[in-house]
């Protein structure tokens, strides 16, 4: 089984998507957008993006949790990832959304 995208509505009535792994696991969450269709816009760009390793900031939280950030090539947040307890981890985790990035399986929340 592969990982894919859930698409669903926040509490505040925006749209966000989820990038999980095969194992369910959310390796990579949006930013809100106004619209469905901005969403969807936002995982297109997730699926063009995420296998090119330039696209990946590595950052590192206050608290010295490593993360990443993946960006468009207009320099653009698509979507962050959790904070890892290891650069290894995060490494893995960039590693996983290059794997899932490119998947067209879409879950609409309604």
């Amino acid at each position: 089984m592969s990982g894919g995208y859930e698409l669903g509505k926040t509490s505040n009535g925006q749209f966000r998507f989820v990038l999980k792994a095969a194992n369910n696991e959310p390796i990579l969450v949006s930013e809100q957008y106004a619209t469905r269709e901005a969403a969807k816009n936002g995982i297109a760009s997730v699926q063009v993006n995420s296998p090119l390793d330039e696209r990946y900031e590595r950052k590192v939280a206050k608290d010295g949790k490593p993360y990443f950030n993946l960006k468009a090539a207009n320099h653009q947040i698509i979507g962050t990832s959790e904070q890892y307890s290891t650069e290894a981890a995060r490494e893995k985790g960039i590693a996983s959304v290059k794997s899932n990035g490119p998947t067209t399986l879409i879950k609409e929340q309604p």
